[in-house]
């Protein structure tokens, strides 16, 4: 009980109001710097580009007059052969600094978005004597608008209120390592340790009056964030083996966090994002998942008296265990449903669709020097949760996807995967759960044998779930 409520009173200080004014975060905005961001944009660029060549003395940096001009046609284009976790995760994560060089100047989230594909385009064509690649450039991109959308909210929680002293240090270092770029603006702009300024929505120009008093600070972001910490055993059983009899033990933890609701501030990208990151060294990789929702727009509807919400979405995947590796970026339609069963019961059901914009699949007979195919697919998925008074809790999850090779050996793949979980709440904030379900992939290649691998698992962990306004 004690150990419980030290993690509420620490959580609660990160995420916590600090008795600032509450107002939804893109109802303002913060003051843009176009010369900063700009500036700020090309040294995300040259920074990792001067230590691959003077540090590490990577071949790819030794750029030449040459390699510039030859990548800047547009008929020097070409798919490239780097590791998965270089390309599926190394180049999303650089999109979203460069996403957030324009999104921590004040910036909204499309015009950030462009920034993250320029600093792809430029890197692709500057910073590298390699052919410019496809999937660099939607990886980086694409992958990087939802990374960089992602920090910047979860920092902004963290920093956009009045706190002082150890506190308000202690979120301004969890916001850097969060968000780097933000945490580097604010410290050449002198605000590290102070809070945000904001001005009315309306605009920002020149004579604009900050928002508010103390200073024009921003106001605090009252948009839920519900965090769940599991920490347990889980046990596997790759290819198809069985679980139960033949699996491995192993200790994993796993953090989830949902901010916002479906049903709120629709219009606002990312006003509701979904996030999942689980790691373990049992398995064949340190990270196993890693995957990110974050709505785009949405619209209300009403059936009955059921609550729907029907959402579009950007989506970011990435899967690695002993069974198969898998990332993708996709856009999908949601239709989140609430039906209520009688007092503080209900079921919450959800369907959603749509296309894959790149995935990389797994690759059984080597294609040149890589293990893994590219191509564009359609993904799928279906879920529902049933809780009886909070205290009982049944889930049932299904995630399937369809790709197809565009460059790779002549394939196509469908993967799926399903869930089913049981939680009871032994204390306020604190759960047991048990989970068990599988990972399945099955590759059907045109001049190979068809592959098929099965990943079955199974769960069980104690979960702390706090919810913070």
């Amino acid at each position: 009980m004690r150990w419980r409520g030290l993690l509420v009173v620490v959580l609660a200080h990160f995420f916590g109001p600090a008795g600032a004014q509450q107002v939804l975060p893109d109802s303002v905005r913060v003051e843009r710097r176009w010369m900063r961001a700009s500036g700020e944009l090309l040294l995300a660029g040259v920074a990792p580009f001067l230590f691959d060549r003077y540090i590490t003395r990577q071949d790819y940096a030794r750029i030449s007059w040459q390699s510039v001009g030859h990548n800047l046609s547009p008929g020097s284009w070409e798919w490239d052969y780097d590791g998965f976790q270089t390309n599926q995760i190394g180049h999303p994560y650089h999109g979203s600094v460069f996403f957030n060089s324009f999104r921590s100047n004040g910036y909204g989230f499309w015009a950030s978005a462009g920034a993250a594909f320029a600093g792809s385009y430029l890197w692709e064509t500057f910073s590298e004597n390699q052919a410019p690649a496809p999937n660099d450039f939607i990886n980086t991109g694409f992958g990087g608008a939802i990374l960089g959308e992602t920090t910047h909210r979860l920092a902004g929680k963290l920093v956009n209120n009045n706190s002082r002293g150890l506190k308000r240090q202690a979120a301004e270092v969890l916001a850097f390592l969060i968000n780097p770029m933000n945490g580097f603006n604010r410290i050449v702009s002198g605000r590290w340790g102070k809070p945000v300024i904001c001005y009315p929505a309306a605009g920002s120009g020149p004579g604009a009056m900050p928002l508010g008093g103390n200073g024009g600070a921003c106001p605090f972001d009252p948009t839920p964030l519900r965090v769940e910490l599991d920490a347990g055993m889980r046990k596997y059983g790759a290819n198809g083996a069985h679980v139960f009899r033949d699996g491995r033990y192993g200790i994993y933890g796993r953090v989830r966090m949902n901010y916002g609701d479906p049903s709120t501030d629709r219009r606002t990208p990312f006003s509701n994002i979904s996030i999942a990151v689980e790691a373990g060294q049992d398995d064949s990789a340190a990270i196993n998942v890693v995957t990110v929702y974050g709505s785009l727009t949405g619209w209300a509807l009403r059936l009955g008296k059921s609550r729907q919400v029907l959402v579009l979405s950007a989506n970011y995947d990435y899967f690695h265990n002993a069974a198969f590796l898998y990332s993708g970026q996709s856009i999908r339609a949601n239709l989140f449903s609430h039906f209520v069963i009688g007092g503080k019961s209900g079921v919450d059901v959800s369907l959603g669709g749509g296309p894959v914009v790149l995935a990389a699949v797994p690759n059984s007979y080597l294609f040149h020097t890589r293990d893994y195919d590219y191509g564009p697919g359609l993904a799928y998925n279906a879920g529902g949760r049933l809780d009886l008074a909070g205290r009982l809790s049944y889930s049932l999850h299904y995630r399937g996807g369809w790709m197809k090779t565009i460059n790779g050996n002549g394939s196509h793949y469908f993967l799926h995967a399903a869930t089913n979980e049981v939680s009871v709440r032994i204390l306020p904030d604190c759960s047991l759960s048990g989970e068990l379900g599988y990972f399945a992939l099955r590759g059907e290649y045109a001049h190979f044998a068809a592959v098929s691998r099965v990943y079955p698992y199974l769960r069980v962990s104690l979960r702390f779930d706090p919810l913070f306004p």
